[in-house]
């Protein structure tokens, strides 16, 4: 099954290495050219579900001004999830560059 891009993202942050939260937050920004900036509620949410599908493991745990942080890291079948996604992704992207590069629709500067 296809990844959400919020979940692409978090896993591309992570196999840069363990990280906290706000680290993947800055991470998912940057990768994007700022086109994604998630919440602490959205980062949090997908967090969860990447734990509990085993993409993605809490690293380590420790507590910085008095707040618990976790760091997560990237599991084996994370990686391997992300590493077809994003063969899946370039697959289409090039499809869709063929395409683009055939139809002649950007000769002119785009679609009327």
């Amino acid at each position: 099954m296809p990844l959400k891009e919020s979940a692409f993202l978090i896993l591309s942050a992570l196999a840069a290495g363990p990280t906290h939260g706000y680290g993947i937050m800055k991470d998912v920004e940057q990768q994007s050219g700022g086109a994604v900036r998630l919440r602490p509620g959205t980062l949090y949410a997908v967090l969860a579900e990447l734990v509990d599908g085993g993409l993605i493991e809490i690293d380590s745990e420790e507590v910085v001004q008095s707040r618990l942080r976790r760091n997560y890291r990237l599991t084996a079948p994370g990686a391997r999830q992300l590493a077809t996604e994003a063969d899946r992704r370039r697959a289409a992207a090039d499809t869709a560059g063929r395409r683009l590069r055939t139809s002649g629709l950007l000769a002119g500067g785009g679609a009327a």
